[in-house]
C-alpha cells in the first residue's frame, strides 16, 4: 500500500512511517515542523536528542535500505494538502499533523485560537482535497480518549444506544473535553462524520489513551531513528514526569489526588493499532470509531509503579492541580474492536518501567528540572482579563 503519514516527523508519526516502511509499504511523511518550533517557544527540548527529519530519512535509506518520501508543509494550507495527495496517490493515510498538547491550548487566548484552527482546519483541508482527489482513501484519523471526558457511565466505542419517550436510536456518545485541545478532537470527529456521510468518505478515528515508551523495533536501529521523550510541564505524559523525576532525585508530583484515571498504552501497540485499522478499512461512507488503550490506571497508581520499580529512593508530593478535573471519578472504557481485529497489548510492567527508568537515566544530564514544573492554569478570573474593555461587574465587555 501507499501510506501517507501526516505528522511524521512527530512522536508517533516518525515510528509509525519506520513501522510501515519495514512492513514493505510504500510511505511518505508530511511535516511542518511545528513540534520543533513549539519546543523553541517554551524553551525545552526532547530529553532523547533527535536529529532533522531529512538526516533521520537518509539513515533509514542506509540502515534499512528502504526510501520514504519527504513533503515539507502545512495542512491549514489547502494547496499544498491538495498537490501532496495528487503527488503521492495514497491508498490510506495516517493523520497524527495537529497541535496534541491541552496545557499549549490553554496558555491563553492566542494559543487556544492557534490550537483549533490549526487542528480543525487542517482536518478540514484534508476531508476536501480527499473527497477531490480520491473519495476512496481510507482516512485513519488520531482522536483521544479526552473527548468523553470522565462521565459517571460506562464510555462506549464512539456511539451509544439511547432509547428517549420509548424509541430507540444509536447516537455519537456524549463529549466533555477537558480543555481546548481536546475539543479541537471534538470537532474534528463532527467534522469527519459528516464528511463520511455526505461525501462516501471512509474513516476511522482512533481515540487514543496515554502513549508511553520510547523505543520501537524501528527506532533502535541508530540513534539517528529515535523519537521523542517529552518529559516537561506543558507536552510531557505523566508517566515520563514521573520516570524524569525519578532519576533525578526529585519527588514525584501527583496532581491533587492523584485519582484522576486514564487509558493508556505502550508505544508498540500504537503501531499495531494503526496497522490494524489500515490493514481492515471501513466501507464507503463509514466513520467508526475505536478506543485505543489497553489499561487504565489512575495518577497515583502510576507514581507509586514508578517508586516500586526504581531502585533508588523516590518520595511522592502531592500538588495543587492546575487543570479544572475531578481527582476521583468512575472510569470504565470499551476497548475490544482493536482487540477483535487482533490486537496482541504489551501491558505496563516492572520491564517496561525499568526501559523507561534506562532511557531518562541514559539522558540525565540533558534534564532541565525547571521545565517539569507545571505552568498551565486551567482556572481563569477577572482580574486576568485586559483593563480596557472590563465592566464595572469584572466581566468582559464584547467589543462590537
Amino acid at each position: 500500500m501507499r501510506i501517507l503519514v501526516l505528522g511524521g516527523d512527530g512522536y508517533l508519526g516518525w515510528p509509525t512511517a519506520l513501522h510501515f516502511s519495514r512492513a514493505g509499504h510504500e510511505v511518505g511523511v508530511v511535516d511542518s515542523f511545528a513540534r520543533r518550533q513549539y519546543d523553541h517557544e517554551m524553551g525545552v527540548d526532547s530529553l532523547v536528542p533527535i536529529v532533522p527529519l531529512f538526516r533521520r530519512v537518509r539513515t533509514w535509506e542506509e540502515v534499512a535500505g528502504l526510501t520514504i518520501d519527504t513533503f515539507v508543509g502545512d495542512l491549514t494550507d489547502a494547496e499544498f494538502v491538495k498537490k501532496t495527495l495528487r503527488e503521492f496517490r495514497p491508498h490510506a493515510i495516517v493523520h497524527f499533523a495537529e497541535q496534541r498538547s491541552a496545557p499549549y491550548s490553554m496558555i491563553d487566548q492566542k494559543h487556544a485560537v492557534y490550537t483549533q484552527v490549526n487542528n480543525v482546519v487542517g482536518t478540514l483541508n484534508l476531508l476536501y482535497s480527499i473527497a477531490e482527489v480520491d473519495p476512496d482513501i481510507h482516512l485513519v484519523k488520531l482522536g483521544t480518549m479526552g473527548e468523553y471526558g470522565t462521565p459517571n457511565i460506562d464510555i462506549e466505542e464512539g456511539f451509544i444506544e439511547i432509547t428517549h419517550r420509548g424509541r430507540t436510536d444509536v447516537l455519537p456518545y456524549p463529549k466533555q473535553p477537558g480543555s481546548f485541545y481536546h475539543l479541537s478532537k471534538v470537532h474534528d470527529s463532527a467534522n469527519i462524520m459528516f464528511a463520511c456521510k455526505i461525501w462516501g468518505l471512509r474513516s476511522t478515528d482512533l481515540n487514543q489513551g496515554i502513549v508511553y515508551g520510547q523505543e520501537t523495533p524501528e527506532a533502535v536501529l541508530h540513534p539517528d531513528l529515535a523519537t521523542r521523550f517529552d518529559y516537561d510541564g506543558v507536552f510531557g505524559t505523566v508517566l515520563n514526569r514521573f520516570c524524569v523525576q525519578a532519576v533525578v532525585g526529585h519527588p514525584l508530583t501527583v496532581y491533587g489526588s492523584g485519582g484522576q484515571t486514564r487509558g493508556m498504552l505502550d508505544i508498540r501497540d500504537t503501531l499495531a493499532c494503526v496497522e490494524l485499522a489500515v490493514g481492515a478499512p471501513p466501507a464507503a461512507g463509514e466513520y467508526r470509531v475505536f478506543n485505543q488503550f489497553t489499561e487504565s490506571f489512575s495518577v497515583m497508581q502510576l507514581a507509586e509503579m514508578v517508586v516500586d520499580a526504581y531502585p533508588g529512593r523516590v518520595d511522592i508530593s502531592s500538588v495543587q492541580d492546575p487543570r479544572v478535573e475531578l481527582e476521583e471519578h468512575y472510569y470504565r472504557a470499551a476497548h475490544t474492536k482493536l482487540l477483535d481485529l487482533g490486537l496482541v497489548p504489551h501491558l505496563l510492567d516492572q520491564g517496561m518501567l525499568s526501559s523507561l527508568l534506562a532511557v531518562a537515566d541514559r539522558h540525565r544530564d540533558r534534564v532541565d528540572p525547571d521545565a517539569i514544573r507545571a505552568t498551565v492554569e486551567w482556572k481563569r478570573t477577572a482580574s486576568w482579563l485586559p483593563t480596557a474593555g472590563r465592566r464595572s461587574d469584572g466581566l468582559a465587555r464584547s467589543s462590537r
